[in-house]
């Protein structure tokens, strides 16, 4: 669970960067700039440290310095807030292959109820498509605070509740074949 986080923290290094200097400052040039170079300084130490790059970290460092450029040019914070849309609308893509959740369910799940898990998976797929257009309005009202919001308790409770709805689910539909099955 703390690789987890520290995934996390490392994935949206940029993004955290940017809003705490912000909020602080206020100045959104500052913010901006110091969030591209921090994006920048955290590829190459990664390279320097030898560790294997994925796409997604060049993706996401591209990101940066072209929404990043775009706020500078504009003095405008929404282009920056706009960029974990873009995440949740390449994963929610993702997810709408049929079936992707199959691998990562365990085996009773998969093998009793793998209609219900695909079901799921689209499920899932949509709820990244409309976080997406959630980042994408609440960032362009341009308000940091209800961005901050939206993204670090909506947009994650929205996760964790259907995660949770998810299981429950899932385990009362398996309760309730395996009891069938017995009958």
């Amino acid at each position: 669970m703390k690789d987890v986080f520290a995934r996390l923290a490392t994935d949206f290094f940029s993004t955290i960067v940017f809003l705490a200097l912000y909020l602080i400052t206020g100045d959104v040039l500052l913010a901006t700039g110091v969030a591209i170079a921090g994006a920048v300084a955290q590829v190459v130490y990664s390279r320097i440290k030898g560790q294997q790059l994925t796409f997604m970290t060049y993706a996401s460092l591209a990101l940066v310095i072209v929404l990043g450029s775009a706020t500078l040019l504009t003095n405008d914070p929404r282009f920056v807030l706009a960029k974990p849309s873009i995440a949740h609308f390449a994963i929610g893509a993702i997810m709408l292959k049929r079936g992707w959740m199959l691998r990562y369910m365990p085996p009773i799940v998969s093998e009793t109820i793998p209609e219900y898990v695909t079901v799921a998976g689209y499920a899932w797929a949509a709820l990244m498509f409309a976080l997406g257009a959630g980042v994408i309005a609440v960032a362009s009202t341009g308000d940091m605070k209800l961005w901050a919001l939206y993204v670090s308790v909506v947009a994650i409770g929205a996760k964790v509740a259907a995660f949770a709805v998810q299981y429950v689910a899932f385990r009362v539909i398996i309760t309730n074949r395996i009891r069938a099955a017995r009958a």
